[in-house]
């Protein structure tokens, strides 16, 4: 299906405040973030690449090591492996592109 609308997916809260909606292409996932003041998201890896970009509120990422508070229009970039994790500052919308596609969101 090449159009969808966002408000006609089903969230998923996959932490505490964190609630998500996926859209699966060929090959990549995209995962709309939309995350309440202080949740969280516990530190991770996975084989995927994985861009995170900010488009409301703020966001602090951690990745490998290095911490840094995302705001509107701020972009992660992160490698395949890399740990990371982060905490909402405020309510935040956040959109992640994965590729491969996750197979484990589907």
């Amino acid at each position: 299906m090449p159009f969808l609308t966002l408000s006609d997916i089903d969230k998923n809260e996959i932490f505490p405040g964190c609630e998500v909606r996926f859209i699966h292409s060929q090959n990549m996932t995209f995962a709309h973030w939309e995350l309440a003041p202080d949740a969280r998201i516990p530190d991770h890896s996975h084989p995927h690449e994985q861009v995170a970009t900010c488009f409301e509120g703020e966001f602090e990422f951690t990745v490998a090591g290095e911490t840094r508070r995302l705001g509107p229009g701020e972009v992660a970039v992160i490698p395949p492996d890399a740990p990371h994790s982060g905490r909402a500052i405020t309510e935040c919308r956040i959109l992640d592109v994965f590729y491969p596609v996750r197979d484990d969101y589907r």
